[in-house]
């Protein structure tokens, strides 16, 4: 039967689109992964691996998109047409070969993109995570650690929450550890000290309009500092920030804050928006076409090269993983 392969352009299609209906009797628990954190957090969704490709998509009903077995893997269709085939990847936790695992589920900060302040979840203790983390180091193959978290409390309190975190896993796992939270002033000296070797701080926007609008509260050019403080401690290659497309900005703009951004050692996550049900009416995003992926990609990769940025190095989160992006230096 006809195999049809991942290749940069079908996986921009799919990423576009950022779903499909799955039959459950096709996902395994090992199959299917739920999200704590950011602006899918709520949603349940699996992971696809072809032609030397990743991607991953949410389980939607009522996508446009239809998963079906396939010979021994699966394939997507839409409208009766097949649009690539390939195998399901088991997540050790939330993504393959990385336990990734969100610290603080809620948050007390409101960005309009992100559910996590509606959905307030659990705040998980030290033994929870161990216990996490072992699952899925006893599989085998789990080649990272890497943690996220909300903002409980306060920035202060969920850096310090992290660092207890680390130093508990580092006693016991012998992978890479990296972190994402809000920053401090002293954030990227104390994850680094507990044994992190990467950071990710996101500056979410880097226009500055829509920030202060949809982030109300938060300061990027105080998240912008932090990246930049972060660079000489844990090296280049190692410190990253999400940048959400789909809010409204341009194309320069995106442009402009790759560069800004690269120019003092900062690898930038093109991330697409996903439109979150808990902030319906808060908000207008546009999910990027398949086109406007590719081109943000390859302009990033540029980018990267001119200040001598190599997004393969990075070793935990979201860069080794490539489910959600169009990714530099892996798809284009």
């Amino acid at each position: 039967m006809q195999h049809k392969p991942l290749t940069p352009e079908i996986k921009s299609f799919l990423v576009s689109i950022g779903s499909a209906d799955i039959d459950d009797s096709i996902l395994s628990k090992e199959l299917k992964t739920s999200a704590t954190a950011g602006p899918g957090a709520g949603g349940t969704s699996f992971f696809i691996s072809s032609g030397g490709h990743r991607v991953r998509l949410s389980i939607n009903r009522h996508s446009a998109l239809k998963a079906v077995r396939w010979e021994d893997g699966i394939a997507i269709m839409k409208n009766g047409e097949l649009i690539v085939t390939g195998r399901l990847e088991e997540q050790h936790c939330h993504c393959p070969d990385q336990a990734y695992i969100t610290i603080s589920e809620r948050c007390i900060f409101d960005c309009k993109f992100c559910p996590v302040p509606k959905l307030q979840g659990e705040i998980k203790d030290i033994p929870t995570i161990l216990r996490m983390v072992g699952d899925a180091y006893a599989r085998g193959g789990m080649r990272a650690i890497s943690l996220t978290s909300g903002v409980a409390i306060s920035p202060d309190d969920e850096v310090k929450r992290a660092v207890r975190v680390i130093k508990e896993l580092k006693l016991h796992f012998p992978v890479p550890i990296g972190v994402s939270v809000y920053p401090t002033e002293t954030s990227s000296e104390e994850l680094y000290e507990a044994g992190a070797i990467e950071v990710k701080y996101n500056v979410e926007t880097m226009d500055q309009e829509i920030f202060s609008r949809v982030c109300p509260g938060l300061d990027l050019q105080e998240v912008i500092d932090a990246l930049e403080h972060a660079v000489p401690i844990f090296g280049k290659n190692h410190v990253f920030s999400n940048f959400i497309i789909g809010l409204g900005e341009t194309d320069e703009t995106v442009r402009a804050g790759v560069e800004r951004l690269a120019k003092i050692g900062v690898i930038p996550i093109l991330r697409p928006i996903s439109a979150s049900p808990y902030r319906a009416g808060e908000i207008e995003v546009t999910r990027p076409s398949p086109e406007r992926l590719l081109n943000l990609a390859k302009m990033e990769q540029k980018i990267l090269k001119k200040y001598d940025l190599d997004p393969s190095k990075a070793e935990t989160m979201c860069l080794p993983c490539t489910g959600c992006d169009i990714a530099p230096y892996y798809d284009v």
